[in-house]
């Protein structure tokens, strides 16, 4: 799936700085420069644990991280409101919810929600956008995927501000399920979609009340994972 990134990139609306590298070049023709592409081409999803890892957190998948070109475009799509980097971050998510998967059938994605002022604030819930794309690149490789938005988020405190278990007290009391029907997908795994994993206490909230409605999932898939996570 990752053979068409490039093309993706490509057919971004044209910036004069890199996204992935913030350098200005003279010529530059793409979203993304070439070496920045190698880079995320070159990177390979992999599991990823917090320590401590917070009660209910299930296994998590990250494509690498939160460093270098990957971080720069996540900073570039979120605050700096490059939307069109949607569809190529939304492929690389893909390829890590393939990778957690394992072999092809049914999933159920479930992007975690903005709050309503984030959402403001970006001009859209960009997992919200994230997550189709990543549903559509899934779908085009032959899986049978659904996006689900169980999970609505509470205004909360900024988890810039807090210690770790901070961010738990605040992440359990921030997300309430949607009330309707839970789909019905026979066989399907759950997904938690995410773009960054630090501490695991949002993944590990969100997991709960989904497992609270019969929907638990088998893992999550993010872009990035803080330098404190390590691989295992």
């Amino acid at each position: 799936m990752a053979g068409g990134l490039w093309a993706d990139l490509v057919d971004l609306v044209l910036p004069t700085d890199c996204a992935g590298c913030r350098d200005r070049r003279a010529g530059l023709r793409h979203g993304v420069c070439p070496q920045c592409v190698d880079a995320l081409r070159a990177m390979r999803p992999g599991p990823v644990r917090p320590v401590p890892a917070p009660p209910g957190l299930p296994p998590c998948h990250a494509l690498g991280e939160y460093g270098g070109p990957l971080r720069e475009m996540l900073l570039a799509y979120k605050e700096h409101g490059r939307h069109g980097l949607a569809r190529p971050l939304g492929a690389l998510l893909a390829e890590v919810v393939a990778t957690a998967v394992g072999a092809v059938g049914p999933v159920l994605l479930v992007p975690v929600p903005d709050t309503p002022a984030a959402a403001r604030a970006r001009y859209g819930d960009h997992l919200g956008r994230l997550a189709r794309h990543c549903a559509g690149r899934l779908r085009s490789a032959g899986w049978p995927v659904r996006v689900h938005r169980a999970v609505r988020a509470t205004p909360r405190p900024d988890s810039v501000t807090l210690d770790s278990a901070g961010r738990t007290a605040a992440a359990t009391a921030a997300f309430l399920a949607r009330p309707g029907r839970v789909p019905a997908v026979a066989g399907a795994r759950v997904v938690l979609l995410d773009d960054i994993v630090t501490t695991g206490a949002t993944l590990a909230a969100v997991s709960r009340v989904l497992t609270v409605r019969g929907l638990s999932p088998s893992g999550a898939a993010v872009l990035a994972a803080t330098r404190k996570r390590h691989r295992r």
